[in-house]
């Protein structure tokens, strides 16, 4: 094997790499540690394709794809390969309620039973003491039941929305119903973005995929993402599929699950797209555009109202330091979105597998040393959970970290 020493180059070529790294402020040559990293640790875990997205200043700086769509495939993943969210859907869903309370149409501190029409919360000896408000629901202190979905495979029957709030067949999960005083504590539950849901269909009167099209992903520029549940036939050739690390690679059956819970777990999306969406927040709180939201209501989404949640986004750290991310697992498919508020950075990583070496969060720390996060917590630092990460939220445990309580 010939080996060239880096002072046998042709000057020719060291000042080109030089020049790159001026012009570049030295991205170019740290992303490829970076891609060393990440080609690295799918290899070790297995893991068949990633996507990610760096950015900065309100500028995607990195978009890459890595690996394959299926295991056995020879198709790779690309900037455009469509990946489930998981419960990251639940971020952007929120914005799309924030933007009818701007608009006068919602309420964030009312019974949102005076809203809804279709179905209602059923009361209770809880709902007496205090009731369910959409400032609740967005930040999971409603005291509703159902922590998460696990979907439906392609070839089963799959329920209507009411049939879900009500946990009736063929829904998967039980009724979602109050369990705790609204308002009196934290408690996780998908269930509350469901009941958000059928809140928007009723005020809206529109098709809750309709809704946030025209509300939220065209406005931000998502063009690739999309609810609809299941996704559109023409959209399936840019879809990967699902995948469980257990002792072996295995592809979904049917390739992914569908989600009819779509505020809480449906929405298909690039990490480009999650990018712009981090970003649009970004840009909103700060006063420099306001496609979707007021400056206002993106200061009340970015507050903590209780357990370092906000408003459809989890909150941690202060300051100049404060970032808001939330994680998503959905059958087959795990995704993290973390980005500081106030500095302009943050990445987004989607992968196509279930995977609980808690590789996305080595990697985002990678990311943060790499590209000069300050005071991006190392996952030495951050608390351990004493119980594995729930299987039917599919949740990665990186974003149970965040939100420090289980």
């Amino acid at each position: 094997m010939k080996i060239t020493f880096w002072y046998r180059l042709p000057f020719t070529y060291l000042t080109w790499l030089m020049a790159l790294s001026v012009a570049t402020g030295g991205v170019g040559l740290r992303a490829d540690t970076l891609d060393v990293t990440i080609t690295s640790l799918m290899a070790k875990r297995h893991i068949p394709g990633l996507s990610l997205a760096v950015f900065e200043n309100g500028t995607i700086i990195k978009a890459k794809g890595y690996g394959i769509v299926e295991d056995g495939s020879a198709i790779p993943v690309t900037t455009d390969t469509l990946f489930q969210a998981g419960s990251v859907s639940k971020s952007v869903a929120a914005l799309g309620a924030l933007a009818l309370v701007d608009a006068g149409e919602l309420s964030l501190d009312t019974d949102v039973n005076g809203a809804l029409k279709t179905w209602h919360v059923p009361e209770n000896a809880f709902t007496k003491k205090s009731k369910v408000t959409l400032r609740r629901l967005l930040s999971h202190s409603a005291g509703l039941t159902v922590h998460g979905f696990p979907g439906y495979a392609v070839d089963v029957p799959r329920p209507t929305l009411l049939q879900i709030l009500d946990g009736e067949k063929p829904a998967n999960t039980g009724p979602i119903r109050v369990e705790q005083t609204p308002g009196s504590q934290w408690r996780y539950a998908g269930g509350g973005y469901t009941v958000l849901q059928q809140l928007l269909v009723d005020t809206t009167r529109q098709a809750f995929p309709d809704f946030m099209r025209r509300q939220v992903l065209v406005p931000l520029g998502m063009r690739a993402s999309s609810f609809e549940q299941p996704l559109p036939p023409d959209r399936m050739a840019l879809a990967a599929s699902g995948h469980y690390l257990d002792k072996t690679v295995s592809v979904v059956l049917g390739r992914w699950h569908i989600y009819p819970e779509m505020a809480a777990a449906g929405l298909w999306t690039t990490p480009s797209d999650l990018a712009r969406f981090a970003i649009a927040q970004q840009d909103t709180f700060a006063g420099r555009s306001h496609p979707v939201i007021s400056s206002a209501m993106a200061a009340q989404m970015m507050s903590v109202q209780m357990a370092n949640d906000g408003l459809g986004v989890f909150l941690e750290g202060a300051g100049e330091d404060l970032r808001f991310a939330h994680g998503g697992r959905n059958e087959g498919f795990d995704t993290q979105m973390t980005a500081y508020l106030k500095s302009g950075q943050g990445a987004v990583i989607m992968i196509n597998a279930n995977d609980n070496s808690m590789t996305v969060a080595e990697i985002m720390e990678k990311i943060a040393e790499v590209y000069g996060w300050k005071n991006y917590p190392r996952m030495a630092d951050k608390p351990k959970l004493d119980v594995p990460a729930p299987i039917e939220d599919r949740e990665p445990e990186v974003t149970e970290r965040l939100k420090r309580v289980m």
